[in-house]
């Protein structure tokens, strides 16, 4: 045993493992690099938690954060509301993106400069897109506009219709057809 303890301890070394160390230059411990993570979350938090840690100032801080947090929501809501708009009155709403349109071309790149600033890297080129694409279904308007009125018309025709009684004609029997079961069907009524 004293041979083999000895090999033993010239591969491990004297307390220690030759070939995890070896490993670990190529794959870190897992469970030393959970620790380190663990630890790196902490510290995180912890700079977070400072942050606010103290108080407001006052009520124009407490006003300001207030205003900071309106500009996403409003977006979000205003172009929902816009879609709710065109649905319940499609000619208002085209006459209001026809007053779009005539914004002057240098106010639309003022515009997406203010707003690309204020919520981070937005491409000028989305703000054309945007434009282009508007105006293109602007242009559209029209026709929707007509089928509207073009379905509404149908819907009026189809209630008048239906307040009309159903009379159903009863089929000749004298006559062949070229179904021979029908045929055979109805001579047995």
């Amino acid at each position: 045993m004293g041979l083999i303890g000895d090999i033993f301890g010239i591969i491990f070394g004297g307390g220690r493992n030759a070939i995890r160390e070896t490993a670990e230059v190529f794959r870190p411990n897992a469970e030393n690099e959970a620790a380190r993570l663990a630890a790196h979350e902490a510290a995180a938090l912890a700079q977070f938690a400072s942050e606010f840690a103290l108080p407001r100032q006052g009520w124009f801080d407490s006003f300001m954060n207030g205003l900071n947090r309106l500009p996403r929501p409003m977006l979000a809501l205003g172009t929902l509301g816009l879609f709710a708009s065109a649905m319940a009155d499609p000619v208002w709403f085209a006459q209001r993106m026809q007053g779009i349109a005539l914004v002057p071309e240098p106010l639309w790149w003022l515009m997406g400069a203010i707003v690309s600033f204020y919520f981070g890297a937005r491409h000028q080129t989305k703000t054309h897109e945007f434009q282009r694409t508007l105006a293109e279904t602007l242009s559209l308007a029209p026709g929707i506009t007509r089928k509207i009125r073009d379905l509404g018309q149908l819907d009026d025709d189809l209630d008048d219709a239906a307040d009309e009684p159903l009379v159903l004609s009863q089929p000749d029997r004298g006559v062949a057809s070229n179904n021979a079961a029908l045929d055979e069907w109805r001579a047995l009524r």
